[in-house]
C-alpha cells in the first residue's frame, strides 16, 4: 500500500543561528577576556579578533540542546512515524495467515496479503473491491461500516468452484485522535477466516446419522434375527447353523463395506476445495485398476478391454482418489453390464476445450432410463435397491466419483439408454474449472 502523508510544519531556522543565541552568555564572557588582554597585556587587536572569531566558530559546532532549538526539532522527531504509517499497516497485513484486505474510503483496494491473493486471485491494487467480489452480503457489509464506522460480520458462501464458507471482518481504520468521518485517510481492514471445514464436520456428521442410521438398519435386523434364531430353535440344527452363518457374514461385509464407503466419501469432502497437486501418470494407474478387478471380471465371465492412445498421460491429481475414481466406474460396469460380455475402459486426449485427458467407461449392459441419469451420483440413490443391495452395492460408488473429480477441477459426464448400455466419461482438465454434466445422449455405435 502506497500513501503519501504530507508535513505541515514551519520553516527551519538557520541551525548555526539557533545555536549562537542558546551561548551569548559565553561568548559575552569570552569578548571580555579579550578586551582585557589587549588592554592589559597589550595583546594586539588583530590577534584578539581572530581569536574571538575562532571562538565563536567553536561554539557554532558545539551540539544543540533540543529545549535550545525549540518545535522544528520535536515536529522532526513525530513525522517519519507518520510517514511510515501506511506501510506499516501492509507489513502487518502480510504478517497474517489468513487473507487480510486494504482499502480506502472509496472502497478501492490499497493491499492485499499473499494470502488473499491466492484465495482471490483477481484482486488488482488501485481497483474497487466490487470489481473482483461481488457478493451482496460482503458489499453491505462495507457500506456499512463505511456509513457507520463501526465493525461488521458477515459469513460467506461461495458455491464456484467449490463449495466454501468464510466468516469475514470488516473494520474500521483511523489515525489516532482523529474522528472517522475527520479522517481523509481513514481506511478498513477486511479479513477472512474459513469455516469450510467446520461447516463440512457439520453437514457429514447429519448425513452420516440420517443415511447410516437408514442402511444400518436392514443388515442389523437380519443379524439380531439370525442370532436369536440360532440361540434358540437352529442351537443343535449343524446345517441351519452353517446357513446362518453364511448370510450373517455377508450381513457384516455389507455394512463394513457401506461404513468404508461412508468415510471414504467424508475424507474426500473435507478437502474438496483444496486441489491437488502430485504428478500421475494415467496409462499406468488405468493397468493396475485393470489387474486389480481381472479376478471379479472373470468370475462375472467377462472380458474388460483397456485402449491407451500412445502419447504422453501424464497429469496433476491424487493418484489414490483418481484409481478410486477408476476402479469405482470399472467395477460397476463389470456388476450391471454382464450382459454385454465385455466392458471398456480407454484413455485419449480431450475433446473439449480446456481439458487435456479423457478416461472413458463403457457397459453393454441394459443401460438406465433418462429420468435417472441425473441422480446417479446422488448418496444412496438406486434404481433398483433390492438388485444393488444383492450385488454388494452401496449406492455411494457414483457420489465418490463425483466429489473426486469435482476436487480435481474435472467433468464428468454420464450418458445412457435402455438397451444401449451406459457411457461414463472422466475429462481431466489444464485449468481449475470445475464443471459437472450429466446428460442422456445415445451411446455411439
Amino acid at each position: 500500500m502506497d500513501q503519501t502523508h504530507s508535513r505541515v510544519s514551519s520553516p527551519r531556522p538557520n541551525v548555526m543561528r539557533v545555536r549562537l543565541r542558546g551561548q551569548i552568555a559565553l561568548l559575552a564572557g569570552c569578548a571580555g577576556v579579550f578586551v582585557a588582554l589587549m588592554i592589559f597585556a597589550g595583546l594586539h587587536p588583530a590577534g584578539a579578533l581572530i581569536g574571538f572569531v575562532a571562538m565563536v566558530a567553536g561554539v557554532a559546532l558545539l551540539p544543540a540542546s533540543p529545549a535550545v532549538v525549540g518545535e522544528p526539532a520535536v515536529a522532526e522527531l513525530v513525522t517519519p512515524l507518520v510517514v511510515v504509517q501506511g506501510s506499516a499497516v501492509s507489513v502487518f497485513a502480510d504478517a497474517l495467515i489468513d487473507p487480510c484486505l486494504v482499502l480506502d474510503r472509496r472502497s478501492v483496494l490499497l493491499h492485499a496479503n499473499p494470502a488473499a491473493r491466492r484465495q482471490f486471485p483477481g484482486l488488482t491494487n488501485g481497483n474497487p473491491i466490487t470489481f473482483s467480489m461481488r457478493n451482496p452480503d460482503l458489499v453491505q457489509a462495507i457500506d456499512a461500516v463505511m456509513r457507520t464506522g463501526t465493525t461488521r460480520s458477515v459469513e460467506l458462501h461461495e458455491t464456484v468452484p467449490s463449495e466454501t464458507w468464510d466468516k469475514v471482518v470488516v473494520a474500521p481504520l483511523s489515525q489516532p485522535g482523529l474522528q472517522w468521518f475527520e479522517d481523509d485517510n481513514r481506511q478498513l481492514i477486511i479479513t477472512f477466516q474459513s469455516l469450510t471445514e467446520l461447516k463440512r464436520v457439520e453437514a457429514l456428521r447429519s448425513d452420516f446419522i440420517a443415511n447410516a442410521s437408514h442402511e444400518l438398519r436392514t443388515p442389523l435386523a437380519s443379524l439380531l434375527g439370525f442370532i436369536d434364531t440360532l440361540l434358540g430353535p437352529a442351537a443343535r440344527d449343524t446345517a441351519a447353523r452353517e446357513k446362518f452363518l453364511g448370510i450373517m457374514r455377508g450381513q457384516a461385509e455389507r455394512m463394513s463395506k457401506l461404513i468404508d464407503d461412508l468415510l471414504s466419501l467424508s475424507r474426500i469432502e473435507m478437502h474438496q476445495h483444496v486441489r491437488p497437486t502430485g504428478s500421475i501418470e494415467l496409462a499406468g494407474l488405468l493397468r493396475e485398476v485393470r489387474e486389480g478387478l481381472m479376478t471379479q471380471a472373470k468370475a462375472a465371465d467377462i472380458e474388460i478391454r483397456l485402449s491407451l492412445f500412445a502419447g504422453a498421460s501424464t497429469t496433476t491429481g491424487d493418484r489414490g482418489q483418481l484409481y478410486e475414481v477408476f476402479e469405482n466406474l470399472l467395477d460397476n460396469a463389470i456388476k450391471y453390464g454382464a450382459g454385454g460380455k465385455f466392458v471398456e475402459i480407454s484413455l485419449a486426449p480431450a475433446d473439449r476445450p480446456g481439458f487435456q485427458h479423457v478416461v472413458t467407461v463403457i457397459d453393454h449392459g441394459p443401460g438406465v432410463e433418462p429420468e435417472h441419469v441425473p441422480r446417479l451420483t446422488e448418496r444412496f440413490y438406486r434404481i433398483d435397491a433390492d438388485a444393488s443391495r444383492k450385488k454388494k452395492g452401496t449406492g455411494l460408488g457414483l457420489a465418490i466419483v463425483k466429489h473426486i473429480v469435482n476436487r480435481h477441477r474435472g467433468q464428468l459426464s454420464i450418458k445412457s439408454k435402455p438397451g444401449e448400455g451406459m457411457r461414463v466419461d472422466v475429462f481431466l482438465p489444464r485449468d481449475g474449472t470445475c464443471r459437472l454434466a450429466l446428460t442422456t445422449a445415445a451411446l455411439p455405435h
